[in-house]
């Protein structure tokens, strides 16, 4: 494991009362929390709301992005998950984090302030070099797309 330097600039007083910390030694994200002025947000069956972090961030590596990921507990559980699967944080985005959750589940949930609803991953980042070109290498696979490996 690899450590970055990163600064954060804490936006909600939610985080007067919280750490932004790795939970364990060997954590891979960082928990973010719903800095929500009310005590509580609803979230309807199939709805999904952008919920502040509170938090925006400065990534001191240039090649190192910042991912929003579900918290594995708050999906299984409650069916509340990142509604574009992951949330992409570049490394020279200054603004506040929001967490945009969506509600798979079939009832309303609520989302208590503070609550712990992602989490923060950072990994590397690899631009393309782009090289157009009149025919792409072959493959056993070639053209297959969902399903063409087979099942199992």
């Amino acid at each position: 494991m690899r450590n970055i330097d990163v600064n954060v600039k804490f936006l909600h007083e939610v985080w007067k009362e919280n750490e932004l910390a790795y939970a364990t030694e060997h954590s891979a994200g960082l928990d973010l929390r719903a800095c929500i002025d009310t005590e509580e947000l609803e979230i309807g069956s199939g709805e999904k709301v952008a919920i502040p972090a509170g938090i925006s961030i400065e990534i001191l590596e240039k090649s190192v992005a910042a991912y929003v990921f579900s918290r594995s507990g708050l999906g299984t559980k409650e069916g509340l998950t990142v509604s574009q699967g992951v949330g992409v944080i570049d490394p020279d985005y200054r603004g506040e984090i929001k967490v945009s959750l969506l509600n798979t589940s079939g009832e309303k949930r609520r989302i208590k302030r503070g609550q712990r609803i992602a989490q923060l991953v950072f990994m590397p980042i690899f631009q393309g070099v782009i090289r157009p070109v009149d025919e792409l290498g072959e493959t056993d696979r070639g053209a297959g797309g969902f399903g063409s490996t087979g099942k199992l």
